[in-house]
């Protein structure tokens, strides 16, 4: 009897990984947590191809710029997003735009904590700020690129 409750247990964690993914994220973030926990999001930077031109842009951005980044581990759209902003970060290598990632749960109620004083209403949600003082966002999915998206924000 023991020894079939513990194959049911174990058949269900399974099943749930394979359903629903790999544990959740929370709180403060690095890439390295985010690719180590959930390597199939590695796939994506992979495939991602950036623009040259947006890149190089951004490039010779010369003024501190600080992206502060609300992501879920379970989201396709962060999936999609946050990877795509990994590698355009990597092609731009500057030391003056810098990011910082937040996983928050998939369950609304339980945000709070990770987004106080944020407004942040979808995921991902990137928060560009210059100076301190926030100069745009990219909500969701990017009008054009997440690349171009910044770029456009910082050239306003």
């Amino acid at each position: 009897m023991r020894r079939r409750l513990s194959i049911l247990v174990i058949a269900l964690v399974l099943t749930n990984v394979l359903f629903y993914g790999q544990s959740e994220l929370l709180g403060p973030l690095t890439p390295d947590d985010i690719i180590g926990t959930h390597p199939d999001w590695q796939d994506v930077i992979t495939g991602y191809v950036p623009s040259e031109q947006a890149v190089q842009k951004l490039k010779d951005i010369s003024f501190p710029v600080q992206v502060e980044v609300f992501l879920g581990t379970w989201c396709s759209d962060s999936k999609a997003q946050v990877s795509a902003f990994f590698k355009v970060l990597d092609a731009i290598d500057s030391p003056l735009i810098t990011a910082s990632y937040v996983g928050v749960p998939r369950d609304k109620a339980a945000r709070q904590p990770y987004i106080e004083g944020r407004d942040i209403q979808r995921i991902p949600t990137f928060i560009v700020s210059v100076d301190g003082q926030e100069v745009g966002r990219i909500i969701e999915t990017p009008v054009k690129s997440v690349e171009q998206d910044l770029l456009d924000i910082l050239i306003r």
